[in-house]
């Protein structure tokens, strides 16, 4: 860590604080609320196409402005709300976004819809981070997993409930009711956390890392931009390239700047822990695990099982139902002392693996198997996501909760796209492949069904579209399963050479009479 960020007083909350579950039970209310607006706007496509007259192009726009920002601006928005005081950050959040989605809902046209999009990712980004830094604030050690659990848990529960809220809300109002409905939320949530919540941050001689956070939002918002393009533009074309050119230029230019720059906004000495490295491993891999196989699960019941969109969603709730119960049960914080790090997010990433295999093998053709599969992968995902959560604050001194905090939600949005560009490829790949003649060079489900002329041809293409699911599923599985077996790894050795160094740090013992 930098010199002066460990000579930056800091203001920090000591103990347990009294109103500590209704606090979590508020925050908690407004990341469901930045969640769901990832996903609660792509059943209002219909909607917004004839009502706005938006092209595709805007459509597109309308729901990755939204990603794309916040992504862009999580290391920033970390950084400010450890600088300033994350309770301002907190309020500021909540008002940005409120007022961005006011905006949302009265847009008259496509282009001021996405600018709306954009500023809610801003309060979207302040949003993400503070709550998870006022977590570690108001919680002691005892009590931080299950909160951290809970709090996790508002993840899995926002991307399933999206399109199921979403579809209910267009059945019976206008598809600005998708942004008003987070107006009383922002409002209460406000409210609660002028009177509720404690100031903490750092305070120093830190002057604010703008080269460092302009940086840090061109190489994010290059890499995600390129992720989000690449399954509608293809990803050798010329739109996807430059972006990710730009964006890993950006990344290498960010790091290279933070290594040298007195004050970084993300100080690279964190990477020489084993911990933080290990907790990081295994982000990356749960949220490659669950973005691609929301992604490819989707596609599952709606194009090889046949229901529509909302049936589809309602059988995804099983995942989000299993992982909600088991983290406010706080099954997984009482395991943690038990099984210790390591165990937990090995035994986490296997089920979790094991549950993508489930799916590929069991569910193929019906939804009894792939019941099971969510089921297993909820059980590997309360056990896995909110120990690494745990894990990745933990290595991060308390002043700097807030970039910890932005570091995890990068992570996150990363892991997800990557999962959603690898296995999506994986599966076009071997269902090209597998297309009878009739249908070879299309590159697309529809595409390939509407070139068939009967029933077996149709079933045909559709068992190729199905198997391209199962092995993609595979390769996810094995991905995760050896990412949790990385990351425990690399953890244990963390583990063993902090309890050496601290063996080697104690003075000796008196000498025997």
């Amino acid at each position: 860590m930098s010199a002066v960020a460990s000579e930056a007083t800091t203001r920090q909350p000591t103990g347990r604080h009294t109103a500590r579950w209704l606090i979590l039970a508020v925050i908690c209310l407004a990341q469901l609320t930045v969640i769901l607006d990832n996903t609660v706007l792509n059943v209002a496509i219909p909607s917004l196409t004839g009502e706005l007259g938006a092209t595709t192009a805007d459509v597109q726009w309308m729901i990755n402005a939204y990603s794309l920002v916040q992504s862009g601006l999580l290391l920033t928005a970390g950084n400010a709300a450890d600088r300033y005081g994350r309770k301002k950050m907190l309020a500021a959040g909540l008002v940005l976004f409120g007022l961005a989605s006011l905006g949302a809902a009265l847009a008259q046209s496509p282009g001021q819809l996405i600018a709306a999009r954009a500023g809610m990712g801003v309060g979207g980004a302040l949003l993400v981070t503070t709550t998870l830094a006022v977590v570690m604030q108001i919680f002691d050690d005892a009590e931080r997993p299950k909160a951290i659990g809970i709090w996790s848990s508002v993840n899995s529960l926002g991307f399933v409930a999206g399109p199921l809220i979403g579809g209910s809300l267009l059945d019976h109002f206008w598809w600005g009711a998708l942004f008003l409905v987070n107006l009383p939320v922002a409002v209460v949530a406000l409210a609660a956390v002028v009177a509720l919540v404690p100031e903490s941050g750092s305070r120093g001689g830190e002057r604010p890392d703008l080269p460092g956070a302009l940086l840090s939002m061109i190489g994010m918002g290059g890499v995600v931009f390129a992720i989000i393009s690449g399954p509608q533009a293809g990803w050798l074309s010329d739109r996807v390239l430059v972006s990710a050119v730009v964006g890993a230029v950006g990344l290498a230019a960010f790091v290279r700047w933070e290594l040298h720059v007195p004050y970084p906004m993300l100080d690279m000495h964190f990477f020489r822990n084993r911990r933080f490295i290990g907790a990081v491993s295994g982000g990356i891999l749960v949220a490659f695990g669950m973005g691609g196989s929301l992604f490819l699960l989707t596609q599952h019941l709606q194009l090889v099982l046949g229901y529509g969109p909302l049936d589809a969603g309602l059988r995804m709730a099983p995942l989000a139902v299993t992982v909600i119960l088991i983290n406010f049960t706080g099954l997984g914080a009482r395991l943690t002392p038990r099984v210790g790090t390591p165990g937990m997010i090995i035994s986490g990433m296997s089920l979790l693996a094991a549950g993508l295999a489930a799916i590929a093998l069991l569910g193929g053709h019906s939804y009894p198997g792939l019941l099971t599969g969510l089921i297993v992968m909820g059980i590997g995902i309360a056990l896995a996501m909110p120990t690494m959560a745990n894990a990745i604050m933990s290595a991060i001194p308390p002043a700097k909760a807030g970039v910890g905090a932005g570091v995890n939600g990068t992570l996150m949005e990363f892991g997800q796209g990557l999962g959603v560009a690898v296995l999506g490829a994986v599966l076009n790949s071997r269902f090209v492949a597998l297309l009878p003649l009739v249908a070879a060079g299309a590159g697309s489900l529809p595409a390939a069904l509407a070139r068939t002329r009967t029933g077996a041809e149709r079933a045909a293409v559709q068992d190729a579209f199905a198997a391209g699911i199962g092995v993609s599923q595979l390769a996810g599985a094995a991905a995760v399963f050896l990412g949790g077996l990385l990351a425990a790894l690399l953890l244990r050795r963390a583990e063993r050479t902090g309890r050496e160094q601290e063996t080697a740090a104690a003075p000796p013992g008196p000498e025997p009479a």
